[in-house]
């Protein structure tokens, strides 16, 4: 199916839905294995084995999760050092001149004062919900109650800064009323919330379910995307995540995004 796919790529040819179908399914079960994990992102989470710790070391690496991926993990690792390898314990009680090795902290343009204002916004939340995935849901929200992922995220970021925060602070946390794709934010949900037997996104959060959650689009999946002709808005932004997503939903309702998995991997990955 992967050569009908790149054929198809050549000619222009559109593939017929059963096609589409298999594709996707082929290519997320080939990514959506523990060997891609090394090479990935998410392997930072993955060093702890505590839900506390993976949730705020899968944020902090989330935040910074554009760009090179090798230069993501080696600044998302130095950003574990710093905590002393215990990220939640590190977020509960570090004091004022515990923050002294964040000051000089840079990756491409989250810099020290960036760095900053996050492990202390972390801690407050952590502090007044005792857990991100609390932070992101409302205080009346009832454990099966279903809300469209975007509410989630907007409480979530009116939470995380407050009323203070910085301009430079604020663009770090996507703002998908204003449009933006969100793609980070989608990405450290899907690791959160995402349960299957592969064992690579973690599934630790209950209170949201697989099928609310978004697809984390970027350039490589946006281009994959369109060149299967799953999306056709041409900007990477909200409208298209919502597009793209609701596509994704008539393959596999109940887990949509699995399919990030297929569309991510392709398009970094075009030989395999």
């Amino acid at each position: 199916m992967k050569r009908r796919y790149w054929a198809m790529m050549m000619t222009g040819e559109k593939l017929t839905e059963n096609e589409l179908f298999t594709l996707l399914e082929e290519r997320a079960d080939f990514y959506n294995r523990k060997a891609f994990i090394e090479p990935d992102p998410i392997s930072i989470p993955h060093r702890f084995s505590r839900p506390a710790d993976i949730e705020i070391a899968a944020f902090l690496t989330a935040t910074i999760a554009w760009g090179q991926r090798r230069t993501i993990i080696k600044n998302a690792n130095s950003l574990m050092e710093r905590m002393d390898n215990a990220p939640a314990d590190f977020i509960r009680s570090f004091g004022p001149t515990d923050l002294k090795p964040f000051e000089q902290f840079v990756h491409r343009t989250f810099n020290g004062q960036d760095c900053l204002f996050f492990l202390r916004a972390l801690q407050h939340l952590i502090n007044k919900y005792h857990s991100l995935e609390n932070a992101f849901l409302p205080v009346q929200a009832k454990r099966t109650e279903e809300t469209l992922l975007y509410n989630n995220i907007l409480l979530f970021r009116e939470r995380f800064l407050g009323e203070s925060a910085p301009v430079h602070v604020g663009k770090h946390i996507s703002n998908p009323a204003r449009g933006a794709a969100a793609k980070r934010l989608n990405m450290f949900l899907r690791w959160m919330v995402r349960k299957d037997k592969r064992g690579v996104d973690f599934g630790i959060w209950r209170q949201l379910n697989m099928s609310q959650l978004m697809i984390p689009l970027d350039v490589h999946s946006g281009r994959v995307a369109r060149q299967l002709q799953l999306l056709q808005r041409k900007q990477d932004d909200w409208l298209a995540v919502v597009e793209l997503t609701e596509r994704l939903k008539q393959f596999d309702p109940n887990d949509p995004v699995k399919y990030d998995f297929a569309l991510f991997g392709m398009g970094v990955n075009a030989a395999s």
